[in-house]
């Protein structure tokens, strides 16, 4: 087995893959990556068992195809020492042995026997739901969405990303119970029905590999495996079981009371005044009166308070709301709209932060945020 290839594009794919492999495994050839080479094509795995990422590199110069177990930290660290120029690697895969030539020297390494590493799932075919949805979608649906999901080993079905597919649209939803995000897209539709959660893992490891992704997505999907399949990489992962809650049933219909306020001018407005809050609570008032709102908060412990005070466009009744100022920080961050609005009934209910101004045709995001309560 013989192939040369760039140093720095190999470390490239090895790094976008890398993250998959666990920093302890149960068993030691998950700390390896899988080299499959067949034709010009050099595939490369990485695997926890429950996600496996794939990459593949066309190659030039080839000869003697075959597969071996490569050591990951350790290829990875050493292709990070080179600037970017051709190796050669020469491969015995009886002995696993793997010779690196380089420009200026030669360094030798052990591999494991590629028959030692886990085999891929298989999707039940006939319960397969494929689908292609264009690779940016999928992206800003993960990235509108993962910093929402939850991190509750009692709750798993909250630990991921609902995708709920319909003939009329595409949706993914996120939740951690204190937070929900609701990214659809109205100009993306499937075939038939269907969902899946998708875990927080491997959506941020598709997430890393769709920001240089051009073309749709392919996913397919069963009742415990998804397929995700791009031109130079394939994911398959373990979805999480159990059923996605009632999203829709949280979602306050009847928001009476609405600010419209500048996004930049009032998370910059948040940031500055969390410094003051108690570090045990995070919470932040907010007094809206007279197109005007009073952002507070204070530790009573260290003797410290600060408030800020902001002009808005507020149609409603005066209210005094608390928040935890992390969440709705993160919340707002993740709009990317000029103006948002907040749209609430009362300081006890749901409150949802929606964009006023739509970033993409066909895009619908709503993200709800539950308020605190305020001690009197």
């Amino acid at each position: 087995m013989k192939f040369i290839t760039s140093s720095s594009e190999l470390l490239n794919r090895l790094q976008a893959i890398n993250k998959v492999i666990n920093s302890k495994n149960a068993l030691p050839i998950l700390n390896d990556f899988l080299f499959k080479l067949e034709g010009n094509t050099l595939e490369i795995t990485a695997s926890d068992l429950e996600t496996t990422l794939i990459t593949r590199m066309p190659l030039e110069n080839v000869s003697e195809e075959g597969s071996i177990a490569v050591p990951a930290r350790f290829i990875t660290e050493y292709l990070g020492k080179f600037s970017d120029q051709p190796l050669t690697f020469n491969i015995n895969t009886e002995t696993f042995t793997i010779q690196i030539l380089s420009e200026t020297g030669e360094s030798n390494i052990m591999g494991d026997s590629a028959d030692d590493f886990p085999q891929l799932p298989e999707l039940k075919q006939d319960m397969v739901t494929p689908l292609l949805i264009p690779a940016d979608v999928v992206l800003q649906g993960i990235s509108k969405t993962i910093f929402a999901t939850g991190d509750d080993e009692y709750r798993p079905v909250m630990n991921g990303i609902f995708f709920e597919l319909s003939t009329d649209h595409i949706t993914m939803v996120a939740s951690d119970s204190h937070r929900l995000v609701r990214y659809r897209r109205n100009d993306v539709k499937a075939e038939k029905d269907g969902s899946f959660i998708l875990p927080k893992k491997p959506a941020a490891l598709l997430k890393n590999v769709l920001t240089k992704e051009q073309s749709d997505v392919e996913i397919s999907f069963d009742d415990k495996n998804a397929l995700f399949k791009l031109a130079e990489y394939t994911m398959i992962c373990r979805l999480v079981e159990g059923t996605f809650p009632a999203y829709t049933s949280v979602i306050p219909l009847d928001n009476p009371n609405k600010m419209t306020i500048d996004r930049v001018e009032f998370l910059n407005s948040l940031r500055r005044v969390q410094m003051f809050a108690n570090q045990a609570t995070k919470l932040v008032k907010m007094e809206l009166k007279n197109n005007q709102v009073t952002v507070f908060a204070q530790d009573i412990d260290f003797s410290i308070a600060s408030h800020d005070m902001l002009k808005c466009q507020y149609d409603g009744l005066e209210m005094n709301i608390g928040f935890k100022v992390d969440f709705l920080s993160e919340l707002i961050s993740n709009l990317a709209s000029t103006d948002i609005v907040l749209e609430m009934s009362d300081p006890s209910r749901a409150i949802l932060a929606l964009p006023v101004q739509v970033e993409i045709e066909g895009e619908d995001i709503l993200m709800l945020i539950m308020p605190m309560t305020i001690a009197e």
